[in-house]
């Protein structure tokens, strides 16, 4: 009888541990999602004053109050009227379309080798690669000039895309996918005669698709905003991209605030289509490659 009496004060000791371990993980999960929303309203209050403020008239922009006497589409008319945004689009599409296949390419070449080949000094190489994400790109700014100077590249998509290619933590996430998969189904197309590179085509890159959708997406978004080296290289007004395109042009709005955020939500849009159709993609792609968090 007393052992049973017992065995119960532990059970029921063990019961209130555990719900009182539920109870601060429950606090602790509506803390961080109390935190996330504050920061999603922070960040979004500078998007939200844009587009207050490219649907106001001119003439009300220095106002600084949230409310629109009279909302009108003018601004948006006026950009897309006055200036090439929609070449602008095409320009970036292309180029951030062109180093967004080029890196996935040759960023999962490098971490298939690096991952599943064996060869001397193979650690040694990985981190030589990761030392390049210390490396600033302003400090090739100048020998990458005169690289697609010498080449005749300069006022090409070419120029814009190429530089951008070579990404060290493209590669990181690359190897860190390829290292948790499974060697079983590598070496039965072993077996099989398959050779590296059919391993990587038909057996590896099918698995990593995840990865592939990650990568391709992130470097999509960083291809799409860059403005430095897109300014240095190209010259011709039908070959800018956006951002070039925008910097360029808000000279010419002098004062106008209206028509500058209209430019601004305007070149945001796709960026922002794009997380929305692939946002899945991205989480699933990050938490494939054990970065998260």
């Amino acid at each position: 009888m007393a052992l049973t009496t017992t065995a119960t004060t532990t059970t029921g000791g063990a019961g209130v541990t555990q719900a009182k371990i539920d109870q601060r993980q429950k606090l602790f999960n509506r803390i961080c999602f109390g935190v996330l929303i504050a920061f999603a309203l922070l960040w979004l209050v500078p998007l939200a004053w844009a587009v207050d403020t490219a649907l106001k008239p001119n003439a009300e922009t220095t106002q600084t109050t949230w409310l629109i006497d009279n909302p009108t589409f003018a601004a948006f008319q006026r950009v897309l009227e006055d200036t090439a945004i929609l070449n602008w689009f095409g320009a970036s599409l292309i180029t951030a379309t062109l180093t967004s296949v080029g890196t996935v390419i040759t960023a999962s070449l490098a971490a298939f080798a690096v991952s599943r080949l064996r060869f001397r000094f193979r650690n040694l190489v990985f981190w030589i690669i990761l030392a390049g994400i210390m490396i600033p790109g302003q400090v090739l700014i100048v020998p990458q000039f005169r690289e697609m100077d010498a080449l005749g590249l300069l006022n090409t998509y070419w120029a814009v895309s190429l530089p951008q290619i070579p990404t060290a933590i493209a590669i990181f996430i690359f190897k860190q996918f390829f290292d948790g998969l499974p060697r079983d189904l590598e070496e039965a197309a072993r077996i099989d005669g398959a050779g590296w590179f059919r391993i990587y085509r038909q057996v590896v890159m099918p698995l990593a698709r995840p990865a592939v959708a990650a990568v391709a997406i992130f470097t999509f978004v960083t291809s799409w905003n860059d403005l430095l080296w897109p300014l240095l290289v190209l010259t011709n007004p039908d070959l800018m991209t956006v951002p070039v395109g925008l910097a360029t042009v808000q000279g010419a709005f002098g004062i106008r605030y209206a028509d500058t955020m209209a430019s601004a939500v305007l070149g945001a849009i796709p960026l922002v289509a794009v997380f929305l159709l692939f946002q899945r993609n991205i989480v699933e792609g990050i938490a494939g490659t054990g970065l998260k968090g």
